[in-house]
């Protein structure tokens, strides 16, 4: 079986759930080194593990693996991104949103061999628009409602002065395209940058953004509109209790995208 040494840039609630399901063992990966903010917190965390990573700088990354899992905060997206491509080795972010900003690391890749694989994360149904984007599209939309913790803080919620404390009902928070929201709410709408990507791209997907008190779960509905189907799908994540904005299917999410690497059958494009 093709063995493949991973790396995790972060170890925050997505990162060290991925880490310690890796340790626990899938058949063909290999957990070689972790990067994160605070090095001897890492160190004491991955202590536990079976087969302790090496602990590194997040630049140094690509040098002990074949593919790098991304997982950080946006802000240092490219600081692990960049030496990845160089490297030509394989990038997998969930800050998908921040890569709408460096994208001439797309173009990178292409002259260096480097590959970027951007797991489906809280978001189902990307299969189904990928295939319609070999058409046509009339419209794609997303409308992700999520519990007022889950979006606070956002940037765009305080440069704007919108209040999310206390509500009693649903508030639009956001509308607009996936590019401007992804900027908005770098920590929230990954699944918005992912979702465009796959389909119409960042300028004609549309999105909205509701902080609502009645849900207790990360809801994201999509409707597409393609010459090829029209398709409407619902997703309600369950929140990490770690980080509410995070769902707990994104880390299996990038296990299910890891194992593809490796396994003789892979379901799905």
């Amino acid at each position: 079986m093709k063995q493949l040494k991973v790396a995790i840039g972060s170890l925050g609630t997505i990162g060290y759930n991925v880490a310690g399901r890796l340790d626990k063992g899938i058949d063909g990966l290999e957990l070689t080194a972790v990067s994160a903010n605070n090095t001897s917190r890492a160190v004491e965390k991955v202590s536990v593990f079976r087969t302790p990573p090496t602990v590194v700088n997040a630049e140094e990354l690509s040098m002990h693996a074949d593919i790098i899992v991304e997982c950080a905060p946006a802000a240092i997206f490219r600081q692990i991104a960049e030496p990845v491509i160089d490297a030509g080795k394989t990038l997998m972010p969930l800050s998908v949103g921040a890569l709408l900003s460096h994208w001439d690391l797309v173009d990178r890749a292409a002259q260096t061999g480097a590959r970027i694989l951007v797991p489906s994360g809280a978001l189902l149904g990307l299969d189904a628009v990928r295939a319609a984007s070999e058409g046509d599209f009339e419209s794609v939309t997303m409308v992700t409602r999520k519990p007022p913790a889950g979006l606070a803080g956002a940037p765009y919620l305080i440069e704007n002065n919108i209040d999310i404390d206390n509500l009693t009902s649903p508030l639009l928070v956001f509308e607009g395209t996936a590019r401007e929201g992804a900027k908005g709410f770098p920590a929230n709408v990954n699944v918005a940058a992912a979702l465009a990507l796959a389909g119409p791209g960042p300028d004609n997907t549309t999105i909205q953004i509701w902080a609502d008190p009645t849900v207790n779960r990360n809801t994201h509905t999509i409707k597409v509109v393609a010459s090829s189907a029209s398709f409407e799908m619902k997703m309600q994540s369950i929140p990490t209790t770690e980080k509410p904005a995070t769902g707990k299917i994104v880390a299996l999410s990038v296990i299910a995208s890891l194992r593809a690497q490796v396994s003789p059958l892979v379901i799905g494009a």
